[in-house]
């Protein structure tokens, strides 16, 4: 089986996505923290872009809301960061 460029860059997505995962559940981040969150964030980016050329409509919805949910978990935990200093 030979993988093309997307399939590559949703493989490394779906890499990012797991390894914020296991490092949650590890207790080595937290849900507020900023390195678990741009993990969650650039590998649901790099899934979405794969997605673009294979589709796939139940996979392309929850990474556009992946996407959503953890850009507004960002927003939140930075101005609450703001707020505390």
């Amino acid at each position: 089986m030979e993988l093309d460029i997307y399939q590559i860059i949703g493989f490394v997505g779906m890499l990012f996505v797991v390894f914020a995962y296991f490092l949650l559940q590890t207790n080595k981040y937290t849900i507020t923290s900023i390195p678990y969150q741009v993990l969650n964030l650039v590998g649901a980016i790099l899934l979405f872009i794969s997605l673009c050329v294979h589709f796939n409509l139940g996979s392309l919805v929850i990474e556009i809301f992946w996407i959503l949910i953890t850009l507004y978990g960002m927003a939140k935990n930075l101005k609450r960061k703001k707020i505390e200093i």
